[in-house]
């Protein structure tokens, strides 16, 4: 499918409903969670004293705009280090790298990133507005370079904490498959279907399914 980027952008009123809904879910989110994000980032201290709790990487949103995504520290200091000795190792077809058994992952990694435990401070990413709620995960740099133009059209959006993908299978769902997703979400994205995106994320926490 093959999208223009004008009319996307011409969806006035779906924009401003999900804006304002991001901006309130993601306040009332930082506030009740506040107790479990200092916990978190303390679990994390102790299990790998060497760094702290949070982490930022530089990704590409919408229209390829540069930002610092924020998650909980789920693998050691040098993990960006280790990354190019392990690339061959990659058991996902494409322009991502996804290692079920990555060395990198610390104990407290492993069960946050299972539940997802570890996305939660792309809250502030969503109150600021680099990213929404539900939409195409935000890639690192070095994967868009490697994009077709096709692929590229899932930067039309802003990405999100959450997706079509991400309730879909998330990695056992190869490159190509999860770019359709993406593309399949901006064709029928709407408020409601955003709502049902969010419910089934929320059930997927509670019960995981091949996130890693």
């Amino acid at each position: 499918m093959i999208f223009n980027q004008a009319e996307i952008d011409q969806r006035y009123g779906y924009r401003a409903l999900k804006r304002l809904f991001d901006i309130v879910a993601s306040l009332v989110g930082l506030v009740l969670l506040s107790p479990l994000f200092l916990v978190v980032a303390i679990l994390i201290k102790i299990d790998d004293p060497a760094g702290g709790g949070f982490y930022s990487q530089t990704r590409l949103g919408l229209k390829q705009h540069k930002f610092k995504m924020y998650k909980f520290r789920s693998m050691c200091t040098n993990a960006d280090e280790k990354l190019k000795n392990l690339l061959a190792y990659n058991e996902v077809e494409g322009a991502m790298f996804k290692m079920k058994e990555d060395p990198r992952i610390t104990k407290v990694g492993k069960f946050i990133r299972k539940y997802s435990i570890d996305e939660l401070p792309q809250l502030i990413n969503v109150f600021k507005g680099d990213m929404t709620l539900v939409g195409p995960r935000p890639p690192l740099e070095r994967e868009v370079a490697t994009y077709s133009e096709y692929a590229k059209q899932r930067l039309y959006v802003k990405p999100g904490c959450t997706g079509l993908w991400q309730v879909s299978g998330r990695n056992s769902v190869g490159f190509d498959e999860m770019v359709e997703l993406d593309l399949q979400y901006i064709e029928k994205s709407s408020f409601w279907f955003d709502l049902k995106i969010m419910f089934l994320t929320v059930k997927i926490m509670i019960w995981p399914n091949s996130a890693y």
